[in-house]
């Protein structure tokens, strides 16, 4: 390990738009400092690595060999850092919500809520994100989590969201004989997989998926008869672009349920979110009970 002391960050920001503006002068404009005070950084910086950094040129300088190297990795380090304290800044948004979910549910069940969402909290800049294994609430920036199971976390209010099950569902008027659409990971499910050899087996299968978006984009494209989550169909089957095969039985799939911080929130914003999101869950409530299966 090197045991090279680290130059002041000041001198560091003194060299760099020295570097990059060629003139002292024009790096202290900049830095609202004298250019005495660049002329003294550089000097003690170049002092500091034993080597001139700059040779003067007419009016301005310009770099040595020395100079150029440490000003590529100087330049790459602020920009980095720069950069880092405008991710920071982005996160100061106080209309940020941070809200984590299943993808089937952010596609099918939420993501169709959006504007309704947004037209109730005019502030809200909403970020989403699927990623499952984020779902601890205040430990990773999560606000809200709509889960498959409940999280459980000393501090952390779980609330019953909505039900789901596995439906059947196709195009309106789809021909008879057409095949199966399913999950690969139904297929070899312990649960689900005999469900579906039993109700389903004498269907050819006509595509097997790993992402349950592209299965029910493959029922909207009228490629057969698709098993998928009732919330991931929620809105095609609003809109009657899918119909639920109601001959077809179903296959429960529990309860989904919804997170948030048990004390006062981060942000009033945040409890007012997840308050609408139940609401919404109760508005349609008749339609996701799925009392017909």
């Amino acid at each position: 390990m090197s045991n090279t002391k680290l130059p002041s960050f000041k001198f560091l920001i003194g060299f760099e738009a020295a570097a990059r503006l060629g003139s002292y002068s024009r790096a202290a404009e900049e830095l609202c400092v004298s250019q005495s005070a660049v002329s003294h950084q550089i000097a003690q910086l170049e002092q500091q690595v034993g080597q001139p950094l700059f040779r003067r040129k007419g009016r301005g300088v310009e770099l040595t060999v020395a100079g150029s190297l440490l000003q590529d990795s100087v330049g790459k380090s602020l920009e980095q850092i720069r950069n880092g304290l405008n991710r920071i800044d982005t996160y100061l948004d106080e209309g940020l919500v941070t809200l984590v979910c299943p993808a089937p549910i952010a596609s099918g069940w939420l993501q169709p809520r959006l504007d309704q969402l947004l037209q109730a909290h005019p502030a809200l800049c909403p970020i989403i994100s699927v990623d499952e294994s984020a779902r601890f609430i205040d430990e990773l920036d999560v606000d809200i989590a709509i889960t498959r199971e409940p999280l459980r976390q000393s501090g952390v209010l779980d609330m019953p969201l909505l039900t789901d099950a596995l439906v059947a569902v196709a195009t309106p008027g789809l021909a008879d004989g057409a095949g199966l659409l399913c999950l690969e990971e139904d297929l070899t499910s312990d649960r689900v997989g005999p469900f579906i050899r039993a109700h389903w087996g004498h269907l050819r299968k006509t595509a097997i998926y790993d992402d349950p978006r592209l299965l029910l984009d493959a029922a909207l494209r009228g490629r057969g008869v698709a098993l998928v989550s009732r919330l991931l169909a929620d809105e095609a089957l609003r809109l009657g672009q899918l119909v639920h095969m109601e001959q077809s039985p179903g296959l429960p799939l529990g309860t989904v349920w919804i997170s948030c911080t048990e004390g006062a929130p981060r942000l009033p914003l945040v409890r007012e979110v997840f308050d609408s999101l139940l609401q919404f869950a109760q508005g349609g409530r008749a339609s996701a009970d799925f009392a017909d299966i």
